[in-house]
């Protein structure tokens, strides 16, 4: 061994670079990046003593293990943060660098159910909706019944929509009997979906109001959320899910009581619907009311009943509905 004399220019510090990853799923990239990556540069310049590197759907973190731990903290404030609002801005990402902010708490000021694209507040606007968003958090399955207009299938998409960001579900199954409303469409091209999507459109529309068009496509794409007729919920057993049963006013009493047993661990279950707008043959009494009967009372079933008062579209439908009220009496 040979021992060679110290001098300034002969000693050198090394300091051990840590490296961490960050895997970013179910993100619409550049509402959490930012345009151009902004997001990641403003977090990059908080620490200049690290390298902050987005790939895709991945974000590499490298510096001293002190650094290193805190920006992938600060990167899962965020990602929390996201899940809530739909949306990172700079100004969020310097709250968080700046050691100013926890991860938003999974309780939403009261009245707010979730947030839509780009940070969109999504709230109930009426007592009844207020208590179905109750109902649900309370209850694992839930009627809620009334008329046109009161927001019944919004809030309860809603509803959906918030479980699934907030992982208490793994999917949402959205479903409806397929009856025509006093009309013949005939035959309709195209395949399953594109038969079903008139039946589904207002479920449709919700959903678009409520996610992104990306985020709206990969959810479906990988069955995340998926959109089906009544029909083919036989045989099925639902687990992990938020399973919502719209325009159940059009079931038979037979189709309710399958798509009830559905029920597996971990799910819940809405069931809306209007008891004056039937679109099934005179004779047949629907499945809802029959339901709505023989489960008054049972443990862990809720009943929410919307009117008039809960109406949120152009006012004269209120007018509407309370003027037919009064003439079926």
């Amino acid at each position: 061994m040979v021992w060679l004399p110290w001098s300034p220019q002969t000693f050198q510090i090394y300091i051990v670079l840590t490296e961490k990853l960050v895997h970013l799923e179910d993100v619409t990239l550049v509402d959490f990046l930012g345009v151009a990556n902004n997001n990641i540069r403003a977090l990059a310049a908080a620490f200049p003593a690290s390298k902050i590197i987005a790939q895709g759907d991945k974000i590499h973190i490298q510096g001293s293990a002190e650094v290193v731990a805190k920006i992938h903290a600060i990167l899962h404030a965020l990602l929390a943060h996201y899940r809530q609002h739909d949306l990172v801005t700079e100004a969020a990402v310097q709250h968080y660098a700046n050691g100013e902010g926890q991860p938003p708490s999974p309780t939403l000021p009261k009245g707010i159910i979730t947030h839509g694209p780009r940070g969109a507040v999504v709230r109930a606007r009426t007592t009844n909706q207020e208590k179905l968003v109750a109902a649900v958090e309370a209850q694992d399955m839930v009627f809620a019944v009334g008329p046109a207009g009161t927001g019944k299938t919004y809030t309860s998409v809603a509803l959906a929509v918030k479980a699934l960001k907030r992982k208490q579900v793994k999917k949402i199954i959205l479903t409806r009997p397929v009856v025509e409303a006093g009309e013949r469409l005939g035959y309709l091209p195209g395949d399953l979906e594109e038969k079903i999507a008139p039946y589904l459109r207002p479920v449709y529309d919700a959903l678009n109001d409520l996610l992104s068009p990306e985020k709206r496509k990969y959810y479906q794409e990988n069955d995340i959320i998926e959109l089906a007729p009544l029909a083919y919920m036989r045989g099925r057993t639902l687990h992990h899910a938020f399973v919502l049963l719209d325009e159940a006013q059009n079931t038979t009493a037979t189709q309710m009581q399958m798509f009830l047993t559905r029920m597996g661990i971990h799910t819940k279950f809405v069931i809306t619907g209007d008891a004056t707008q039937t679109d099934l043959p005179p004779q047949q009494r629907s499945g809802l009311l029959a339901a709505m009967e023989v489960l008054q009372g049972t443990q862990g079933i809720g009943f929410v009943h919307f009117d008039e008062r809960d109406v949120v579209r152009h006012p004269l439908v209120k007018r509407i509905i309370k003027a037919y009220e009064q003439a079926s009496h």
